[in-house]
């Protein structure tokens, strides 16, 4: 009876470390159809790429800014960052895309499975995931 309840609260507390979240704060409607990504060299340009392909799905227009460029520069800017781990295979391990409306931050977006461990649910589609991410935070389509 012991060992199975000690069984028991072992692979509890393993599987409690293997957690996947996802967390989205959406966006409101915006007047803009424009939204300027400022560019994140240090994330792989599929994930960029991923990102503006969406957008562009909903329909709005999207325009990359250099690293350097402010949230100023344009009424509706976004930031991301992204990191791939291996395990078995690479996969996206965490994402997280911000919106901001005027400088003010508008709406996020996280995928995080850094703690996934064992879970085999962290080697996902990273373009499918960005698409979901996108339409979750992005809900509708674009003013016309």
């Amino acid at each position: 009876m012991l060992a199975r309840t000690t069984t028991t609260l072992v692979a509890a507390a393993v599987l409690s470390g293997c957690a996947i979240h996802q967390k989205v704060t959406p966006v409101e409607k915006f007047d803009s159809k424009e939204v300027c990504i400022i560019e994140n060299s240090a994330v792989k340009e599929t994930f960029l790429d991923a990102y503006r392909n969406a957008l562009t799905a909903k329909n709005y227009v999207v325009r990359k800014l250099p690293a350097a460029s402010s949230f100023n520069d344009c009424a509706i800017t976004s930031t991301y960052t992204a990191n791939w781990r291996w395990d078995l295979a690479l996969y996206m391990a965490y994402a997280e895309i911000k919106v901001y409306n005027h400088a003010k931050p508008a709406g996020e977006a996280t995928y995080d499975s850094l703690r996934g461990g064992a879970n085999m649910g962290k080697f996902i589609n990273a373009e499918a995931k960005i698409a979901e991410l996108v339409n979750a935070l992005f809900p509708g389509q674009a003013a016309q």
